[in-house]
């Protein structure tokens, strides 16, 4: 799977590269961070809170127009998504009390297609992305309170890293606004989502089933950099 994101990611810049004149492509660098959380049927949603992750990577922008307007953009990216646990008591399927704290890591390769529209700087991009799971890391403390009275039980899941009960492959979309420098330097601000949850349909324990409809969501704020052309 990874060799065929890789070649994808290679297809798309060279598309991308043959459609533009060859004075108007330019590679480039981005970096910044994602404030992610769940979107989707999340079960005891307030229980979950936004993480902050970090993201960067390459991109490669090919001037269609000829003069900056149009043109279009794959990025290659790393990209850190997940939640924290908000540790507030919720009722579990059997009427147990339960408190989690900690965080779960989900670490992506980000492979979107933007296409940017640049009005004298101002900056309006949208496209679809493509993204494969690396890796994950579950980091919870869970507290439980027996329905019929007792002493609360405590259970640690430390760096726990199985992708079993995962989708590896996500489909989703990429949009948002920016300024860009005429030395190529921008700042931009996007939201990503995606189509498709990230937990398998038949994993009903993944968090006691919370997550069964959960999809990644994650406002971008980040730098990038186009190399000048030759």
């Amino acid at each position: 799977m990874k060799k065929k994101l890789l070649t994808a990611a290679v297809l798309l810049t060279v598309a991308a590269a043959s459609s533009a004149q060859a004075q108007g492509v330019r590679l480039g660098l981005r970096a910044g961070a994602n404030y992610s959380n769940l979107a989707g049927n999340v079960r005891n949603e307030n229980t979950y809170n936004n993480k902050l992750g970090l993201l960067g990577g390459v991109m490669l922008n090919a001037d269609v127009t000829g003069d900056g307007f149009f043109s279009i953009q794959p990025e290659v990216l790393y990209s850190q998504k997940g939640f924290e646990n908000k540790p507030t008591e919720y009722t579990n399927l059997i009427g147990a009390k339960q408190k989690r704290e900690g965080k779960v890591n989900y670490n992506y390769l980000d492979v979107p297609v933007l296409l940017k529209v640049n009005a004298g700087g101002f900056i309006v991009e949208a496209g679809p992305q493509y993204s494969y799971l690396l890796s994950a890391n579950n980091e919870t403390r869970t507290t439980t309170y027996p329905a019929l009275g007792g002493s609360p039980r405590t259970s640690e899941t430390q760096n726990k890293k199985d992708l079993d009960g995962l989708n590896r492959s996500e489909l989703g979309y990429v949009a948002g606004i920016g300024y860009q420098a005429d030395n190529g330097v921008s700042l931009n601000l996007r939201y990503t989502g995606a189509f498709s949850d990230f937990v398998k349909g038949d994993n009903g324990t993944y968090f006691d089933g919370d997550l069964q409809n959960a999809r990644h969501s994650a406002v971008q704020l980040s730098l990038g950099y186009l190399i000048p052309s030759k």
